[in-house]
């Protein structure tokens, strides 16, 4: 429920508080003798006083190749025996990213995503329908053990076997959703196809993928809540890290226990409030694994400010990318959500596309693979939109309904490599 104590404290309170545990972590990090530690030495910290948050930018950056280059437990804050659980990356691109917890740290953890169910209008006795994947991935586990700590009633679905959790869905009468926003859509869909409403559903809570303003509006016109982004990374703490409220204004960083910043992916300088720039974390509280200005890849905006829900934390935008997800076609920068929102803003298509980054020749070539609404080609509008929007040369097909994978278990694929070998979708050349 609402803290108004840690949700709504003054500017100045904040910086207070976020000053003393910064001190307090800098400290941990030099006992540790880590990396991290090693590295504030050489930047001639001494001790935790010397740290401010003025000069937060000042101080060396943490990055993934860090937890991969001391993997698993060589960036422990403590000792080995007081590690209660291991979460972190699936691996899909090579080697997972694990991030240890303590006990504290998961009674942390709950307690942040309990705040982010909150924020979305969750309490006690609500019953929060749980589709995101358990197991190593944090997403699960995360909401799970917050719905707990709330006081309440989790269902524990985790993804696919999309007929039985239409059923559940309706059973239970779940007023809270939450999944990721590809799967949203597919639950919306289905449930409109078995005929089945859902008059429960009060809120979701959607994330582990970037989605744009457009596919928000497609989950919230085939299902009767509001689509809320939720923000985590397992090396940061899981989801909890920040979340929309009702207003959907941007989501609310919970500063107090994660010091956030944006800085230009080039130069790693700070950016003004409001333009984006990478995301970068500092964990103050955090015991297994304290990182200082952990480098995440995202790229979103920060604007401080109170919003009309009470809460004074600074909001972020929706993330548009990672910086290792920019695409490069024929010397123009895009992201995939970017594509999306021109898509869909439309009308012309369903919510569901690919891209295909054709690689066969030397000069890459997109493939913007989508179905149409009606039996008009949508292709020459949406090439048209594509160049003069994003100023994106792409070649849009448009395919029979169906044809683009559905998400049934996990984070949406939106980008393919063709590298050779026949398409990856029919209907494309």
């Amino acid at each position: 429920m609402f803290d108004p104590k840690a949700e709504a404290m003054s500017r100045d309170e904040r910086a207070a508080l976020q000053r003393h545990r910064l001190w307090g972590l800098v400290d941990r990090l030099l006992a540790a003798d880590g990396v991290q530690g090693r590295r504030l030495r050489e930047a001639g910290v001494k001790g935790g006083a010397d740290v401010t948050l003025a000069g937060l930018h000042e101080l060396p950056f943490t990055t993934k190749q860090d937890l991969w280059d001391h993997y698993p437990f060589g960036m422990l804050a403590v000792p080995r025996d007081q590690v209660a659980a291991v979460h972190g990356s699936s691996g899909t691109r090579g080697r997972p990213t694990l991030v240890a917890y303590t006990r504290a740290d998961l009674d942390l953890w709950a307690a942040m995503c309990a705040r982010s169910l909150s924020c979305a209008g969750a309490g006690p006795g609500s019953v929060v329908h749980n589709a995101y994947g358990y197991g190593l991935f944090t997403g699960g586990m995360g909401v799970h053990q917050g719905a707990v700590a709330l006081g309440a009633t989790v269902v524990p679905m985790s993804g696919g076997m999309t007929e039985r959790q239409i059923r559940l869905l309706s059973d239970l009468r779940a007023d809270i959703l939450t999944c990721t926003p590809a799967y949203a859509l597919r639950l919306g869909e289905a449930a409109a196809e078995a005929g089945v409403e859902l008059p429960s559903l009060k809120a979701g809570i959607f994330g582990a993928e970037p989605w744009s303003e457009e596919l928000r509006a497609a989950i919230e016109r085939v299902l009767p809540l509001k689509a809320l982004d939720i923000y985590g990374l397992s090396e940061v703490i899981g989801p909890g890290v920040a979340t929309e409220c009702p207003e959907q204004n941007g989501l609310h960083v919970n500063e107090d226990h994660f010091v956030v910043e944006a800085v230009d992916p080039a130069t790693g300088a700070p950016v003004p409030d409001g333009r984006p720039g990478e995301l970068v974390f500092t964990t103050p509280t955090k015991q297994a694994l304290p990182l200082l200005r952990y480098r995440t890849g995202d790229i979103a905006s920060l604007t401080p400010g109170d919003c009309p829900c009470g809460r004074t934390l600074v909001r972020m935008s929706k993330v548009t990318g990672r910086a290792d997800d920019m695409l490069v076609i024929r010397g123009v920068n895009v992201y995939p959500s970017e594509v999306e929102r021109v898509l869909l803003a439309s009308g012309l298509v369903r919510p569901h596309y690919q891209l295909v980054v054709d690689a066969r020749r030397p000069a890459l070539r997109l493939l913007v693979a989508c179905e149409a609404l009606t039996g008009t080609d949508p292709a020459p509008e949406l090439t048209a939109a594509l160049q003069a929007e994003l100023g994106l040369h792409a070649d849009v097909a448009a395919l029979p309904a169906g044809t683009v994978p559905r998400v049934e278990v996990g984070k949406a694929v939106r980008v393919v490599r063709w590298e050779s070998g026949p398409p990856p979708l029919p209907g494309l050349d």
